[in-house]
């Protein structure tokens, strides 16, 4: 497996860059090796590349120098992280396509193994905990540190999704040895949420509607809503979790509109359903207990597209 150093050895450019709707391992991954390169390689060019981020996550140094719009500028090395297919990274594919070395470091399940060269492993928990392994324990400082753990909070969940293991447990420890503040870390990007927040997140749990035997349970915001409450879909984050710890839930699908006739779905699941079989077959992809897919139709013709592939696995 190449290490982080090993990649950039001989590099002039480098840019970094992950999916589409960044969550926090995706912008986590994508500052931490901005962060790791910027302090240990000064002589290297390095830029990084995101679609825009809620500011909760601005406390990670550099997140101001995050860029939001594509160049035609060739890079010696593209790095992109926590994407499990091309096609996620939006509006800087070509980018990605015309560097002269492609690396992809992921931990989805569903990784197309696209680039040059990938470094996958999907029985971690965060691309942020792949990351901890590829670079080396004593140029990480607590910058990175802050970058990395905040990461591995968001896809473990606050460590309490199936995917987190002993070792996100350890790698978590080294990264809090660094002096991270880690609870204001948890609770104000992964806990807290804004009056606006809470009020479509009550909206959404109102008018959720639980179905197979109250096995699953769905929820939709519309664009309409989303206008009303004046938010976008920075604002959804962790609807669909709370829709999963409904008592008696195996499955939970929240959709928001993102044009006519129009879902992005985000499924969660606990013990049963490989909600990633059902994202794959959709075109999209995540993990066992966690994927997301884009769908076209009305909204019943995306549950009901979705149930098929549910009843497969409940029946």
């Amino acid at each position: 497996m190449a290490k982080l150093d090993d990649v950039l050895k001989g590099k002039s450019s480098v840019a970094v860059s992950g999916h589409i709707r960044p969550d926090g391992d995706c912008i986590g991954s994508c500052l931490g090796v901005y962060n790791y390169i910027k302090n240990n390689y000064p002589s290297v060019d390095v830029d990084v590349y995101l679609q825009s981020f809620s500011d909760k996550f601005n406390f990670i140094r550099y997140s101001d120098e995050v860029k939001h719009d594509k160049t035609d500028k060739i890079y010696d090395l593209f790095i992109m992280l926590d994407s499990s297919s091309l096609d996620r990274l939006g509006e800087f594919t070509d980018m990605f396509n015309n560097a002269k070395e492609t690396i992809c470091i992921d931990h989805h399940i569903s990784n197309e193994k696209y680039a040059m060269e990938n470094i996958v492993f999907p029985k971690a928990s965060s691309t942020c905990e792949v990351l901890y392994g590829l670079m080396d324990e004593d140029r990480i400082d607590n910058h990175i540190s802050e970058a990395l753990y905040m990461g591995i909070v968001h896809d473990s969940g606050a460590f309490k999704y199936s995917n987190t293991s002993a070792q996100t447990m350890n790698i978590a420890g080294k990264l809090m040895e660094k002096g991270i503040p880690f609870t204001s870390i948890i609770d104000n990007t992964f806990y807290t949420k804004t009056y606006v927040q809470n009020q479509i997140l009550g909206r959404a749990l109102l008018e959720s509607v639980l179905f197979f035997d109250e096995k699953c349970i769905f929820s939709v915001v519309t664009q309409r809503e989303m206008d009303f409450y004046n938010i976008s879909y920075k604002d959804l984050d962790g609807i669909v979790e709370q829709l999963r710890i409904t008592k008696g839930v195996e499955c939970a699908i929240f959709m928001y509109e993102t044009g006519e006739m129009e879902f992005k779905v985000s499924m969660r699941s606990n013990e049963v359903v490989d909600v990633s079989a059902i994202a794959t077959y959709f075109g999209g992809g995540g993990h066992i207990r966690a994927a997301g897919f884009n769908m076209k139709g009305t909204l019943y013709d995306v549950i009901n597209n979705i149930s098929e592939q549910l009843a497969k696995q409940l029946s």
